[in-house]
């Protein structure tokens, strides 16, 4: 809503892209079971947002995760792929 409001984004759904299809599943099917028993009231958001048709959770390969570059150590190569697929470049002197 505060994208909307500053007009950086039109009203549309919001896509939110993860890396385990397990959580796609739980949040687009609310499974009473013991092991969602655990889940955090912000899980809980994120579903009735998913309901509500204001968010997609789409699956993203573990290569294509931009969120990877800051979080986790990467072979060069993987680090200079996500760096280009961020739009980082070098800054020159």
């Amino acid at each position: 809503m505060l994208l909307i409001e500053m007009q950086l984004m039109e009203n549309e759904k919001m896509e939110l892209r993860v890396g385990s299809k397990s959580v796609i599943d739980l949040a687009k099917h609310p499974i009473a079971h013991g092991r969602s028993k655990h889940i955090e009231t912000r899980f809980h958001f994120l579903r009735d947002q998913v309901n509500k048709g204001k968010l997609e959770v789409v699956h993203c390969k573990t290569e294509e995760q931009v969120a990877d570059l800051l979080t986790k150590p990467l072979k060069t190569s993987n680090f200079e792929y996500l760096k280009n697929k961020l739009g980082m470049a070098k800054a020159s002197n």
